[in-house]
């Protein structure tokens, strides 16, 4: 097993040490009606790509959404950061509050950049992974369930998969579900949605870390997790 683990942690180096400086580029993501304002970024070669999900009350600019993005970069791996509401939604406070916790909009928008990643000339060869962050991660499984020829991979970060629980036992995405140790109501709301899922899953609870991994090192430890978890699968 050791050596196995070894041989896998060469792997990714390599997969980091062998991509190229990313490229980003300001995209909008058509998602049926509506047009979402995003940034999409390919190392060269990539292994995958990986859409991110945002949480109630953020956007693209997430600063802990775009570190994640950068681990999974350095990876090899492609990211698309995008705006799950429109400018418009976002200047409407009340509107914009109900909104965010909208899961099925927030699905059938994640659903729309899986499409559009899918036709796109460069990402579209890659395998999909989706990243989620508190009510973007129950988006994300819902959209996996959705388009499970295309989502191979999903990573959780604090989320709340419990607010998809309908779709998890259609999702056929291997997925992971990063909790804080200290956030204990969140920890056993993804332990009533791990039951529900009939795929590859795992738990990983963060020792000392609460719901915005705030504490040093946390994050780091969620991107770490993260990149692994779309290495292993996206390849």
């Amino acid at each position: 097993m050791a050596r196995n683990r070894a041989k896998t942690g060469r792997d990714e180096r390599g997969a980091a040490a062998g991509a190229g400086k990313p490229q980003a580029a300001e995209v909008i993501v058509q998602a049926g009606e509506v047009a979402l304002e995003g940034t999409l970024t390919l190392p060269e070669p990539a292994i995958g790509v990986v859409a991110f999900a945002h949480g109630s009350g953020s956007s693209r600019f997430s600063p802990r959404n775009r570190f994640v993005s950068g681990f999974l970069n350095e990876g090899g791996l492609a990211t698309l950061l995008f705006d799950l509401l429109t400018a418009r939604e976002h200047e409407v406070d009340e509107w914009t509050r109900e909104l965010r916790f909208d899961i099925d909009l927030l699905t059938r928008r994640l659903v729309g950049a899986v499409d559009w990643l899918t036709a796109h000339p460069q990402a579209g060869k890659l395998r999909i992974g989706l990243f989620g962050a508190s009510t973007g991660a129950a988006a994300a499984l819902a959209a996996a369930a959705e388009r499970p020829e295309r989502v191979v991979a999903v990573v959780s970060r604090g989320g709340r998969p419990d607010l998809a629980m309908a779709a998890l036992p259609r999702v056929r995405a291997a997925t992971l579900l990063i909790v804080g140790g200290l956030d204990q109501p969140v920890i056993g709301m993804n332990r009533d949605a791990a039951a529900h899922l009939e795929v590859e899953h795992r738990i990983e609870i963060v020792p000392g870390a609460t719901h915005l991994f705030e504490e040093p090192g946390k994050l780091e430890e969620v991107a770490r997790l993260a990149r692994e978890w779309f290495q292993r699968h996206l390849r």
